[in-house]
């Protein structure tokens, strides 16, 4: 017995590594703001055209999670991965052909957003199978954290790139390389065998299986429940409000940092991928509502915080990095936070296809959010605006996890 449960913690850590791999070629989205800086000198493009397929890519990345969703639990994770893989490959290879804002839209905003959502909707749920309910958020948090530290890397590559290579051309290579990468981190996705239970002595446990069966709801149930659309709203300001400055911290850090505004993206991974994980690990002990109101309240605080930092340009150049750093550590949190509850309050069964009528509260709050910044900021000429608005809301946002109720979902026959 011991040696069947080393053998299945191997597999099940290796099926979470290779969906962190997927998800640190996913996170292509999250170098926007370097593209974007790139596109305007090269192709000449102004205003929302500049953020439009970011907050295309964003809409249908979550929207295609309920499709994706349904795939994988259906066929399981390794064919949906691979599908995300070649459509994010044919994505990019299809803009680096092109300077047409209509190609773009299809290119990056379709795409490459239907392909993230088939790979990243394929990486969390089979990592959470392998493992029992106590390391729900951490193991959610590792998965994800890959999405958010691909700027690590990214942020770099593509300055690297785009100096020596043109925008053009990047996409090109960007596109060949994940690919590859994601179809071959695909090979080593799976569920576990049927009849496993993580962390049970026996595999055929009817005492343990049950409280799990009783969970187990459907999208159309868990659509009916208040609970599902109050979780919405929040996720909805949470990620919004994130998403918001994520776009385009590169264009902020331009006056303090000039040409060496790609480390702000970079460093503000670091606190993304951090977020991701420690939030995971801090909700498994004191439970996801006060990870989650704790997080949005920082948030807030740092939105305004914000403010003078980002106007001032006389200041130090660690500020700005500082700042970002911890708006994306904040942010990052709730990328861990609601794969948790999703499972936690309507299971694994049709946790994909759960966790993607969700995840849609994601890219409708960066699609509205990202585009209400870019008309602030058109407005009145800086990001002050944008601040006080997402700061508002995250306000709000906090005050609605007081009326969350988080224990498991009653039974669907009572």
């Amino acid at each position: 017995m011991a040696t069947e449960n080393s053998l299945a913690a191997n597999r099940g850590w290796t099926v979470t590594f290779a969906g962190l791999g997927i998800n640190l070629a996913l996170g292509v989205l999250y170098t926007w703001s370097l593209f974007k800086v790139a596109i305007e000198k090269e192709f000449g493009w102004q205003g929302s055209q500049l953020n439009d397929p970011y907050a295309l890519c964003c809409l249908v990345f979550a929207f295609t999670m309920i499709v994706a969703g349904r795939c994988q639990d259906k066929f399981g994770p390794r064919l949906t991965a691979s599908i995300g893989g070649l459509l994010v490959g044919a994505g990019l290879v299809l803009i680096s052909t092109t300077n047409s804002y209509g190609a773009w839209l299809l290119g990056f905003g379709v795409l490459v957003g239907v392909g993230i959502g088939f790979g990243y909707s394929s990486a969390t749920p089979p990592a959470l199978k392998w493992f029992p309910p106590a390391k729900t958020g951490l193991i959610a948090g590792l998965v994800v954290a890959g999405f958010g530290l691909a700027p690590v890397y990214l942020a770099p590559t593509s300055d690297f790139l785009l100096r020596h290579y043109g925008l053009l051309k990047s996409m090109l290579i960007f596109g060949v390389a994940f690919t590859i990468i994601v179809c071959s981190l695909a090979q080593l996705l799976m569920n576990p065998p049927a009849g496993y239970l993580a962390g049970a002595k026996t595999t055929n446990s009817n005492a343990a299986a049950k409280p799990a069966a009783a969970m187990d709801f459907s999208p159309g149930e868990i659509l009916r429940q208040p609970k599902f659309w109050l979780l919405w709203l929040i996720y909805f300001i949470g990620s919004g409000a994130g998403l918001m400055v994520i776009s385009s911290v590169s264009g902020m850090a331009k006056k303090t940092m000039g040409e060496s505004a790609f480390i702000a993206v970079a460093v503000m991974a670091l606190g993304n991928a951090g977020g991701r994980i420690l939030a995971g690990i801090l909700s498994d002990q004191i439970g996801r509502r006060w990870t989650l109101m704790l997080v949005l309240l920082i948030q807030a605080a740092l939105m305004f915080i914000a403010i003078p930092v980002t106007t001032s340009t006389d200041g130090p150049k660690f500020a700005i990095v500082l700042v970002a750093t911890l708006i994306g550590f904040n942010y990052g949190a709730n990328l861990s936070l609601f794969p948790s509850f999703t499972k936690d309050l309507w299971g694994l069964k049709n946790f994909g296809m759960n966790y993607g009528v969700l995840f849609t509260a994601w890219g409708v709050g960066g699609f509205v959010l990202s585009r209400v910044q870019q008309m602030l900021k058109a407005s009145s000429g800086n990001f002050n605006s944008s601040f006080i608005a997402a700061g508002v809301l995250l306000v709000a946002g906090a005050a609605l996890t007081l009326l969350l109720q988080t224990s498991p979902a009653q039974s669907k026959t009572s």
